[in-house]
């Protein structure tokens, strides 16, 4: 009998969604009881040429579905609409999870009061050994690239309620009460989903001691337009849920409207020019300490770019919203 089933929204996933898999395969909770939805939103990679020999293996266990609308939160909603089980378990292709993953999510989810979402911290690692690729894997765990995050910047050692987890586990009735995932957000679909979950009178859980291998983006480019894309779905977000879920997200906003709007108001005032400067050297001083620390210069350049590609995409979203015009973005990737 069916009980967990796990969803794996997948997009030209060529270079992990091995790694993915092998990692389900390996869970203590028991195939049996499991099945491994993969939802593809059109891949045009070698992605299905990987997926296939396991499908031929592990015809019980493993499950391919089709997304005509490409992103995220429709590939959620096929794989719940699927689902045999009575939890479900969100994953994502550019992780790997340890063997105890699927156990230890819903042991919590039926155990912490008043639990309806629950997850674990995430290890950012680079794709690859080059400079740029650890430099942006480690600014994905830091605090000075993304703040107060939790589950992005420490693994806690008891049930911590948050405002999001990474990925996350819900009973499936949840979803005919709380509704399912907002397909207008191509990003973001999970911070909407949670914050729904807390109007409603639910909690979310970062679980302790449970950390999930996440691998990062390999190049400034592919970092900027994720980043970017972040920033611009947060403010339908905000809209949709009322207000906004935490302060953090504001920062790199701010940092980019005071780059812009400081640089002119220099001309004006002495004042202003030193306090442009002393804010734009400590900027650039914290980030060049981080990267001797990390022996990496390349962090010197990725710290702004994940900065100002989320504030601009912030701004991007806030225009769109004022001017009722629509986000374009139509893949996560």
């Amino acid at each position: 009998m069916i009980e967990v089933s796990i969803i794996c929204p997948v997009y030209n996933e060529e270079m992990y969604i091995s790694r993915c898999i092998e990692s389900m395969l390996v869970q203590d909770y028991g195939q049996k009881q499991m099945e491994l939805i993969l939802v593809d939103g059109g891949s045009e990679d070698g992605t299905l040429d990987r997926i296939e020999p396991y499908l031929k293996d592990h015809p019980a266990f493993i499950r391919l579905c089709y997304n005509k609308r490409r992103t995220a939160p429709y590939a959620m909603n096929i794989g719940i609409e699927q689902a045999k089980g009575a939890y479900i378990v969100r994953i994502d292709a550019h992780s790997v999870f340890p063997n105890n993953y699927v156990s230890t999510l819903v042991h919590y989810l039926t155990t912490l009061p008043n639990a309806y979402n629950v997850g674990a911290s995430c290890i950012t690692l680079p794709t690859n050994e080059t400079a740029t690729a650890r430099a942006i894997a480690t600014a994905m765990g830091h605090k000075f690239g993304m703040g107060t995050s939790t589950f992005r910047t420490e693994v806690v050692n008891k049930p911590t309620k948050v405002d999001t987890v990474p990925f996350g586990c819900w009973r499936k009735e949840m979803f005919a009460e709380t509704g399912m995932f907002d397909t207008e957000l191509t990003r973001n679909q999970d911070d909407e989903m949670n914050a729904r979950i807390i109007r409603d009178g639910g909690d979310i859980y970062l679980i302790p001691n449970l950390t999930v291998t996440y691998y990062s983006r390999d190049g400034l480019e592919k970092t900027a337009a994720m980043f970017y894309q972040y920033g611009l779905y947060k403010p339908l977000v905000n809209k949709k849920a009322g207000c906004p879920a935490t302060l953090r997200q504001f920062v790199p906003l701010f940092f980019l409207l005071g780059l812009t709007a400081g640089l002119p108001l220099c001309f004006l005032s002495k004042w202003v020019t030193a306090i442009y400067m002393i804010c734009v050297m400590t900027y650039l001083l914290t980030a060049t300490v981080i990267a001797i620390k990390n022996k990496n210069a390349m962090l010197i350049p990725v710290f702004p770019c994940i900065h100002l590609s989320y504030g601009w995409g912030y701004l991007t979203g806030i225009i769109k919203l004022i001017f009722n015009r629509p986000l374009t973005v139509t893949t996560n990737r």
